[in-house]
């Protein structure tokens, strides 16, 4: 049995911004089925205290980063948890890292940085009875558990970083540097330095046993200037030490068959019965029922996700028959833009800014097509969820994207394999092509069907990459595959 602690600034169903959470939240299970039990430290946010049941006291601090704190276990949202229950870190409503001004708050460089020493406390025995051998850090809100482990007294844990998404790296003025309880030997060898800045993420990678992101694809592409958000320097000197793992979904909580927030529940062999589920999503986006595929996209609104590309083809895809729904928030202009389409086009498009879960369970088994049209994407979760539920993806052929979707090309087609639409480059004729592809597709329903269908049979769940993830542990930590066996 493996010891793991994962440190997360998010785990689903306990607070979520973004696939982080999801990710976070359902690869315990996952893994427990290969003799890995792990326990996930979170900061002491409103909603996680408010879940957290059976909670013990493990070690109490007197100063921690500015304030007293507790290192709390219990059982919150299914998972076993370690809380830092700090309230002049944590207690905030609302988003993990925006204040009321959606702004970042200031002092989000103190209040990771005490998640990533907690985390390196508990690597050194600070949980007492639970003493883990791995401690998985993701993102760079864990980015400085790896520094602590090389530079501080060492602790006995292997350290592994997972990046989600490279582009946001925990940038902050080097002046905080002493605050950081951090040895000036990381300063000395520019292990956190960039620019003259503190980089979280950078400390990170520079410092972990083993680095991993969230699909193959996207591990080669962040060793390019394109997609490296400047570290690819640093990557490419490490690339042993990197390998790409992508993502599954929880199948339990996404699932046709008994999803609750479905109008029909189904299953490949029923995919017939997803009209009501369309019925339903147009009467609740105020779309006319006639004929024609209906679009959707479930996302954070911004360019990373190329939906201003989107916005400037709505009247192109509305002009070739298609409809479009659109769950989502993020760049006032793309919002904007989405509320202007609705505007021009009544019955044929909508708009509902913000989020909501139960609806995008919704949307998966309503829609034709799920939209995904991303400039760069370590991952993504929403063209799985799509795959999953008969709900057509249409992605660009980047990182995680490219690697969980075949293209409709007429080969794939002949040959019964094709799941989705694929394009390249992410740029506007590109994505035109695209969708007006997808029109024609539907316009050939036995095609159309064989590839829901084919989607739906596709394993997205956790179990391939929770046994990677549990292989590369065993690695790590120098034990054999024969040697496990035999435990």
């Amino acid at each position: 049995m493996i010891d793991v602690l994962s440190v997360a600034s998010e785990a689903y169903p306990l607070i979520k911004t973004g696939g982080l959470a999801d990710v976070t939240g359902a690869l315990p299970a996952a893994l427990a089925a290969h003799d890995v039990t792990v326990r996930t430290l979170l900061p002491g946010y409103p909603a996680v205290m408010g879940a957290l049941e059976d909670a013990r006291a493990l070690r109490e601090f007197g100063d921690y980063f500015g304030g007293p704190a507790t290192l709390l276990a219990g059982r919150a949202g299914g998972l076993d948890v370690i809380v830092l229950d700090a309230p002049h870190l944590y207690a905030r409503a609302g988003n993990p890292y925006l204040g009321p001004d959606r702004k970042d708050w200031p002092d989000n460089w103190r209040r990771f940085a005490a998640l990533s020493y907690a985390a390196y406390e508990i690597g050194g025995g600070a949980a007492g009875e639970f003493q883990p051998q791995i401690l998985h850090c993701h993102d760079w809100q864990a980015g400085l558990v790896p520094a602590y482990v090389r530079f501080n007294s060492p602790t006995p844990a292997k350290t592994i970083l997972t990046v989600h998404n490279i582009a946001f790296q925990g940038l902050f003025g080097f002046e905080i540097f002493n605050e950081l309880r951090l040895d000036y030997r990381a300063a000395q060898e520019s292990a956190v330095e960039y620019y003259g800045l503190i980089n979280y993420l950078k400390a990170g990678l520079q410092t972990a046993d083993q680095l991993t992101t969230v699909s193959p694809t996207y591990a080669l592409e962040i060793k390019t200037q394109a997609y490296g958000m400047g570290l690819e320097g640093l990557l490419s000197a490490r690339a042993d030490a990197l390998v790409g793992i992508t993502n599954g979904i929880d199948d339990r909580e996404w699932d046709p068959q008994t999803d609750r927030a479905l109008h029909t529940t189904y299953n490949h062999n029923s995919i017939e019965t997803r009209q009501a589920n369309r019925r339903a999503l147009e009467l609740r986006f105020n779309i006319d029922d006639t004929p024609g595929p209906l679009f959707s996209v479930v996302s954070r609104l911004t360019t990373q996700k190329g939906l201003d590309m989107l916005v400037g083809l709505v009247d192109d895809l509305v002009a070739a028959g298609g409809k479009l729904i659109v769950l989502g928030s993020g760049d006032a202009e793309i919002e904007n833009g989405f509320a202007g389409a609705v505007m021009r086009h009544p019955g044929k498009v909508g708009f509902n800014r913000g989020y909501d879960e139960p609806l995008s369970h919704l949307i998966q088994g309503g829609a034709d097509v799920m939209v995904v049209p991303s400039r760069f994407e370590p991952c993504g979760l929403t063209q799985l969820y799509g795959l999953r539920y008969g709900c057509v993806p249409l992605v660009s052929r980047v990182g995680g994207l490219a690697d969980t979707v075949i293209d409709a090309n007429e080969a794939a087609i002949e040959a019964g394999v094709a799941t989705g639409i694929v394009f390249a480059p992410a740029e506007p004729y590109a994505l035109r092509d695209a969708l007006l592809r997808a029109v024609q597709l539907h316009a050939r329903p036995k095609v159309w069907r064989k590839m829901q269908r084919r989607g739906m049979k596709s394993d997205v769940s956790w179990d391939a990459s929770a046994e990677k993830y549990a292989k590369l542990y065993r690695k790590l930590l120098g034990v054999k595959e024969d040697d496990q066996q035999d435990d």
